[in-house]
């Protein structure tokens, strides 16, 4: 493990000396990984290609803004994939602001009832809940993948997506009770082995 974090230490520093090689390196070890990522918030192949294309120029734009110095061998990965991923859900949020100038938030219930979080079988596949996912409206998967997959406040998410806090919580549990829908109509034979 330590001579991987050397690895990604002189592949980033490399990166930072604006080395072609490097960002060449860069760009194919953690193609999967800002690909994942961005694949939580787009489905089209079209969009999703050129997103991670912007995301890792953006990475090498502002490479140099990543501070290791202070980072353990322990921390060191760990941060350095939290900084890929983080420009990569931006991207992504960046292109679905353009997308839809607006996000519909007018069909809105006035009464909102707090709902428990949805329980995801452990028997579940990866691929299966991206399925699941990507059944979502655009509005409410974005919503879900910040607050549930990236941890933001729904005051973070209102101040991203320029909606009230209040919007980000009803379609948050939206999401939750259509995910609960979908994982009960569709992998019912599942829960019972």
């Amino acid at each position: 493990m330590t001579k991987n974090i050397a690895g990604i230490k002189e592949l980033v520093i490399g990166c930072q000396q604006n080395s072609i090689g490097f960002k060449e390196l860069m760009y194919k070890s953690f193609y999967g990984y800002v690909t994942g990522v961005i694949l939580r918030y787009i489905s089209n192949e079209q969009d999703l290609q050129e997103l991670v294309n912007d995301s890792f120029i953006k990475i090498f734009k502002h490479i140099n803004s990543f501070e290791s110095a202070a980072l353990t061998d322990d921390t060191y990965l760990k941060t350095f994939k939290g900084w890929l991923g983080k420009i990569a859900s931006r991207t992504a949020i960046d292109h679905l602001r353009k997308e839809k100038k607006k996000f519909p938030t007018d069909d809105l219930e006035k009464n909102y009832n707090q709902l428990s979080s949805t329980f995801i079988s452990h028997k579940m596949e990866v691929q299966e809940m991206m399925k699941l996912l990507n059944k979502l409206p655009e509005i409410h998967k974005l919503i879900f993948n910040l607050y549930e997959v990236e941890g933001f406040s729904h005051d973070e998410i209102a101040k991203m997506l320029r909606i009230p806090s209040s919007t980000s919580r009803v379609f948050l549990g939206r999401a939750k009770n259509k995910l609960r829908e979908l994982y009960t109509t569709t992998f019912k034979e599942v829960t019972k082995k």
